[in-house]
């Protein structure tokens, strides 16, 4: 058998294996491993070549805005690098929405953030989102009767939904939500608008549905963080940065009884970061050219706060300040007051007491946007520009789709009675802060007639910017606040501490000296 032929000895024996034609390069099977191959390569270059080319060209990209980075990664770098809809402009603004003229003087301001909650099912929990973040709390500084929590808040129909609910919740009767974007997004002079419906009705009174703005370096409900921080904005070393507003029992005015009781003008504590204190001390910066530190704390401003009036549904538009006129009164003459139309806007009853001064005055609103009524939407807002008297500053309360009130800076002027100095529009990085909630502290509870749950439904929220002068992001080099925030992670973090200084809850960090009270 083994000198017999075998079917494959021609493998073996041929002694030219070029001439066997059933042996040749183009073969079937070799001619689909090519195949194969070159089609494994055409889908790998496309993965790595053409679909980043494609993305490049078809997502739209975004500028550097201030310290926020390349395609505008926040303050905390939780913008994902992904496909999606995560950019600082809400790719389904309309293209009409790109730029809004300034109330005050007609100029194109630029979009600079914008969101549409169009997204249905959104949450806002810690790591959820890029900008914003729902906190998890009671809001004890204004004696709410609710908890904030974060299951609070969802976007649901295209719009962004904040509900507040008679349901047991940490220990409390009532359940409402507060979201922020303290440390995520900021801006420094801005026109910000809101599209709102109000909850409940336009009669009835108890809620407290609030839009407002708050400097980054305290961080809302976070009780340390604001301690000698809010409401002040000030950049001068003189009695006005001290505790109480006095300095060895002057000036007298300070001394006054106030309306409330209040055995001296102020309560408040002195401005922690103020330009009195001494070289060496904890201080975020920057300094003057004289060798002094900034000025620096956690001023606020509302777009508006919900309440009734008798029968009537109003918006009371605020500034919060700190140091205080005589007698709470800012000098709302021709200079620094401009009321737009007088027979449905007027000032607040309430205008300060011993630990804020507030420049507020409150406008009816449409009566159909509201919840119960037709669920209608209105737009509330804000136009500021920063600084001074001599830098033309001012801040414009927008209601219903129109200017209200302004305050030009020379109503926060000095004054001399208590010897005071000028105090600035806000120049710190504000974050916003959107909340529903309800406390006796703010308006008359009226639960016969309340009805739960309130929703307030924000349709959209954008905030634009003078084209020269763009200035978002939480840590700008002329007011930084990220390694301070760092430093102190602690009190930024945990809510339970109620005070900077070592008290019980105490953050248990002393103030930095201050030269007119401790010397240096």
């Amino acid at each position: 058998m083994i000198d017999q032929p075998e079917p494959d000895d021609y493998l073996y024996n041929n002694p030219n294996p070029r001439s066997l034609s059933r042996n040749h390069i183009f073969t079937a099977r070799g001619l689909s491993n090519l195949g194969c191959m070159l089609i494994l390569g055409l889908s790998l270059l496309g993965l790595f070549i053409g679909y980043p080319v494609s993305t490049y060209y078809t997502t739209a990209q975004e500028t550097l805005f201030g310290n926020l980075g390349p395609g505008g990664i926040n303050a905390t770098g939780q913008i994902p690098q992904m496909i999606g809809n995560w950019g600082l402009i809400d790719r389904e603004t309309p293209q009409d929405a790109l730029t809004l003229p300034s109330y005050m003087d007609g100029a194109e301001w630029q979009l600079v953030f914008s969101d549409e909650f169009n997204t249905d099912g959104r949450t806002f929990y810690p790591g959820d989102d890029p900008y914003w973040e729902a906190v998890n709390l009671q809001y004890w500084e204004t004696g709410n009767l609710n908890w904030y929590d974060p299951s609070a808040i969802i976007t649901k129909d295209g719009s962004l939904e904040i509900t507040l609910s008679k349901q047991p919740s940490h220990g409390l009767d009532y359940q409402g939500g507060m979201l922020t974007t303290w440390n995520k997004f900021c801006f420094t002079g801005a026109i910000v608008q809101a599209s709102v419906s109000l909850p409940g009705m336009n009669n009835v009174s108890g809620l407290w549905p609030s839009i407002w703005t708050l400097g980054n370096l305290g961080r809302v409900g976070y009780g340390a963080t604001l301690q000698g921080m809010w409401p002040y904005s000030y950049d001068t070393c003189d009695v006005g940065a001290v505790p109480g507003q006095v300095i060895d029992g002057k000036p007298a005015a300070a001394n006054e009884q106030g309306p409330y009781n209040n055995a001296s003008i102020s309560g408040l504590p002195g401005q922690r970061l103020s330009r009195c204190t001494c070289p060496g001390e904890e201080h975020p910066g920057p300094k003057h050219d004289d060798g002094s530190f900034f000025g620096r704390s956690a001023p606020e401003i509302d777009l508006f706060e919900g309440q009734v009036d008798g029968t009537t549904g109003c918006v009371s538009q605020s500034g919060q300040w700190a140091p205080f006129n005589n007698g709470y009164e800012f000098q709302n003459n021709s200079n620094g007051l401009i009321i737009d139309d007088p027979s449905i806007t007027i000032q607040n009853s309430y205008i300060g007491g011993p630990l804020q001064q507030a420049t507020s005055y409150v406008t009816q609103t449409n009566q159909i946007c509201y919840q119960q009524n037709e669920g209608c939407f209105s737009i509330y807002g804000i136009e500021y520009r920063p600084g001074y008297e001599a830098d033309n500053a001012y801040i414009t309360w927008i209601s219903d789709g129109k200017k209200a009130w302004t305050l030009e800076a020379a109503g926060v002027g000095a004054d001399p009675i208590t010897n005071i100095s000028a105090r600035p529009i806000s120049q710190e990085p504000m974050a916003l802060i959107a909340n529903l909630g309800m406390s006796s502290s703010f308006s008359f509870l009226d639960f016969d007639n309340l009805v739960f749950p309130a929703v307030m439904r924000v349709d959209w929220i954008r905030v634009y910017q003078p084209s020269d002068a763009v200035n978002i992001g939480c840590d700008p080099e002329a007011y930084p606040t990220k390694d301070y925030i760092e430093a102190n992670k602690v009190a930024y973090n945990n809510p339970n501490l109620t005070t900077w200084d070592s008290s019980i809850s105490g953050y248990n960090k002393t103030f930095p000296k201050n030269s007119l009270v401790d010397g240096c």
